[in-house]
């Protein structure tokens, strides 16, 4: 038994793709929902001779959720020498909050892969985060 939650076809030749989707219509139970616009967090627009791919959404929605709507943005991210402990302070009293912000960053490396190292950084600290690991996603990452 196989069981695909989402499929997306592109291609830039129309009766290809109606081909196909009516070839796994016959061989399995398909619904298609039409031209593609959101998709694992991804927001898709279509232009003339474009596509474009962007997470704005997905980034208000994360800022929003962190109370940091109304922030300015940094110009440099996380500092590699940074040394962030799991022990060095009181856990944080978020831990669910964290462990979603963090998350979501880590969501967000597909279109941001700038981001990759102070998001996989962060992540070793979701088990048992401090103020310091909050401070740092919320005022170097974000």
């Amino acid at each position: 038994m196989v069981y695909v939650d989402d499929i997306v076809i592109t291609r830039d030749d129309v009766p290809e793709i109606s081909d196909l989707k009516s070839h796994l219509q016959q061989k399995f139970q398909i619904k298609d929902l039409g031209l593609l616009r959101y998709f694992l967090e991804i927001e898709v627009a279509r232009y003339k001779k474009e596509i474009s791919l962007s997470q704005q959404k997905y980034v208000l929605d994360m800022l929003s959720e962190a109370c940091m709507l109304g922030c300015k943005t940094a110009n440099t991210l996380i500092d590699p020498n940074l040394k962030l402990l799991l022990d060095q302070e009181e856990l944080l009293e978020g831990q669910g909050r964290y462990r979603r912000l963090v998350s979501k960053l880590n969501s967000l490396t597909m279109t941001r892969p700038d981001i990759a190292f102070p998001a996989s950084v962060v992540s070793q600290f979701m088990s048992a985060s401090r103020t310091s690991h909050w401070d740092v996603v919320v005022r170097r990452i974000l």
